[in-house]
């Protein structure tokens, strides 16, 4: 367990390094939305249907999803989740899919969580994903739009959003 704790500490001093750095080359894009990735919690992605609700919402099929759940030895190996376990000591994901999952260039990444996660973050630094959209209550330097909404009212979250979408000329 004290090692989880260093693990952790070496992780924030490698996440807020790559943060400053993406900091400074931040480019705009016009491409339009035709793919979307959607990061979360296992609670938040248990009690809410996200995945349809984007894909109804904002027009896209074919959204993907991945949630973030603590490791427990007891929990099935699963391509919809991914733990603290996926991660290495140099913040790189070892999981095959998850990592597939970031390197995939979505038009757009919804980082669905509203309390600051490391590996949530991390997980969205490191996308290759185009836009990024998250909440406000999360570091505003990880996305190009941060929304203040709750979790729970994820069609406001998202009428909000695809207003923006609209004015950007992205949808």
């Amino acid at each position: 367990m004290i090692f989880q704790g260093f693990k952790e500490s070496i992780l924030t001093k490698k996440f807020e390094k790559e943060l400053n750095l993406l900091e400074s080359s931040l480019t705009s894009n016009t491409k339009k939305i035709s793919s979307v990735g959607i990061l979360t919690t296992e609670a938040l992605s248990s009690t809410q249907n996200l995945q349809a609700q984007v894909e109804r919402i904002l027009g896209v099929k074919n959204a993907k999803i991945y949630s973030f759940r603590k490791y427990h030895k007891t929990n099935e190996v699963s391509y919809k989740h991914f733990s603290e376990k996926d991660i290495n000591w140099k913040g790189e994901y070892t999981e095959p899919s998850f990592h597939s999952f970031l390197e995939e260039p979505f038009d757009l990444l919804i980082g669905y969580f509203d309390s600051s996660n490391l590996y949530l973050e991390i997980a969205v630094l490191q996308s290759d994903a185009t836009f990024k959209v998250g909440f406000s209550d999360i570091r505003e330097a990880l996305f190009d739009i941060t929304i203040s909404e709750n979790t729970l009212h994820v069609d406001a979250f998202l009428q909000e959003l695809k207003k923006y979408l609209v004015i950007l000329e992205k949808l």
